[in-house]
């Protein structure tokens, strides 16, 4: 059994692989990689895994970047310190996600999950299984934020996420500008909103800032590998990370 385990930590890799010689198999070939760089690298030249125990959060960046640029055969079980990607693990091929710090019993039902789905005995077809989750996964969508409640000094105003041109993030606040130039505080931080906001019409194109597909001109090259973005009603433009690049490319097909 071919088992790879995508973890940055030391100690929770070393407690991964514990569980799994006990439950598992002590003969399981185990491969560890500890960042995305590693991830995408291995899974690009050998994805014959049965099955990937996978960290979200890596010290170089999230974990989805390489499950969206590779098409991982085997299922998922995402062992994480955020509850926040729940919806999005179980977009691709995840079964179980195990909260850290997670203990032996919740490792062992997550174990038991992938057995009864996918133990060959039963002559069950892993990538059949796989698009049957999907499929009940993406008819299940999570629903997105469609509003935000604004609280001003001269009342509670509601602000459609349609009239968002784009999102700054300012420390501890974001600060919204909509179609109007109006400037709104919203007490979340980039991480957290970015799963508020539908996918298909935000983008966060750099550590501080999401745009508004809708309200893109146009986009040029710039230096670094980075793209220089003009918004409707803005004068000055926007600007990619030049590690958020290749993904924007992508996301605008």
């Amino acid at each position: 059994m071919n088992i790879l385990i995508i973890e940055d930590e030391q100690i929770a890799g070393e407690k991964l692989k514990g569980y799994i010689n006990k439950y598992v198999s002590k003969d399981a070939s185990v491969s560890w990689v500890r960042s995305v760089s590693e991830s995408y690298e291995l899974l690009s030249s050998a994805n014959n895994f049965d099955i990937i125990f996978s960290d979200i959060e890596l010290l170089d960046g999230n974990v989805f970047s390489v499950y969206e640029k590779v098409d991982v055969k085997c299922p998922i079980i995402f062992c994480t310190a955020y509850d926040k990607f729940v919806m999005k693990a179980f977009e691709t091929n995840g079964i179980a996600y195990l909260l850290k710090p997670y203990n032996e019993e919740q490792f062992l039902d997550s174990w038991k999950k992938y057995q009864v789905l996918f133990d060959k005995k039963e002559n069950l077809a892993s990538n059949d299984i796989l698009n049957e989750l999907k499929t009940i996964v993406n008819s299940a969508k999570a629903e997105y934020k469609t509003r935000f409640t604004i609280k001003k000094s001269n009342g509670v105003f509601l602000l459609s996420v349609n009239d968002i041109v784009f999102i700054q993030s300012h420390g501890d606040f974001l600060v919204a500008i909509d179609n109007n130039k109006n400037k709104h505080v919203i007490n979340q931080s980039v991480s957290n909103i970015i799963e508020m906001l539908d996918p298909k019409k935000f983008f966060q194109i750099n550590r501080s800032e999401i745009i508004n597909v809708d309200f893109i001109q146009k986009f040029e090259t710039h230096f670094k590998n980075k793209l220089c973005i003009s918004l409707e009603g803005l004068k000055e433009p926007l600007y990619t990370s030049s590690s958020r690049t290749p993904d924007f490319r992508a996301w605008l097909g």
